[in-house]
């Protein structure tokens, strides 16, 4: 299904000499991944920190996500909110789960306004900082998004720097990613 959209975009794009922003000539990276990641652990509030732009993601400032780890289907009930361009409050709702083939740190993201992609948990500490990496590439294009992730909304910057050499190492460009605002007027309750 994704093939199919990509496709379409292509064309489209063709015809009007302007690729989508979140297309990019190339294939994914192929990034190591957290070793033994405990989803139990990775339960909890995340604040997500820097972002590479997103077009699916109507939320630019204060955006936090809440993963309530669900046993029965090893896997996250995920709700994630923050305030769009207009200083709407936005929320939504999907799951993140780990599929047989892959290690439970390369997760699947099937969230109902988004194509389903990858999650790869790149690194984190389960207290502080994670590093997540969603790639999905097909005829010599890709739609990649990284995201830095802090357990608190003011970060002392160690995530930004854990994160920027985990992407560098795995040949991720982390001049691509944008810092995430969150000031006094944040609302967290995702």
């Amino acid at each position: 299904m994704f093939s199919v959209v990509l496709i379409a975009a292509l064309v489209t794009c063709v015809a009007g000499d302007a690729l989508p922003g979140f297309l990019l000539p190339g294939k994914c990276a192929t990034p190591d991944l957290q070793d033994r990641c405990d989803l139990r652990r990775y339960s909890g509030r995340w604040y997500w920190t820097h972002i590479i732009e997103n077009e699916y993601l109507p939320m630019e400032t204060c955006v936090h996500s809440q993963y309530d780890y669900s046993y029965t289907d090893n896997g996250f009930k995920v709700r994630t909110a923050g305030f769009n361009s207009a200083k709407e409050y936005l929320r939504l709702e999907g799951q993140i789960y780990p599929t047989k083939e892959f290690p439970a740190a390369h997760m699947l993201l099937d969230f109902p306004t988004v194509f389903a992609a990858p999650y790869q948990v790149l690194s984190t500490d389960y207290e502080s900082y994670s590093c997540i990496y969603s790639c999905i590439d097909t005829n010599g294009f890709k739609s990649e998004f990284g995201f830095v992730f802090s357990r608190s909304p003011t970060s002392d910057g160690s995530a930004e720097a854990k994160c920027a050499a985990v992407f560098a190492k795995n040949g991720i460009d982390f001049s691509r990613f944008q810092r995430v605002s969150h000031n006094a007027d944040c609302i967290y309750k995702a």
